[in-house]
């Protein structure tokens, strides 16, 4: 779990990295809560906040460049 402020520091493509990433763990969690093996169930809240985190700060960058 990384700060806002972590973000901040990442380069656009590093971000659009960091997305994947996240996308790609929040999807394993749901195959894995699919097949009844639900280990880490705490960590959809956590990806999910990451995911919108990333999105925010995506979302500021391209808003500063405009």
């Amino acid at each position: 779990m990384a700060s806002a402020q972590d973000y901040r520091k990442m380069s656009e493509k590093d971000l659009g990295e960091e997305l994947v990433n996240l996308r790609r763990e929040q999807f394993n969690l749901r195959m894995q809560m699919g097949t009844g093996n639900t280990p880490k169930i705490h960590r959809f809240g956590i990806v999910r906040r990451d995911i919108a985190r990333v999105k925010t700060v995506l979302n500021e960058l391209k808003a500063g460049k405009a």
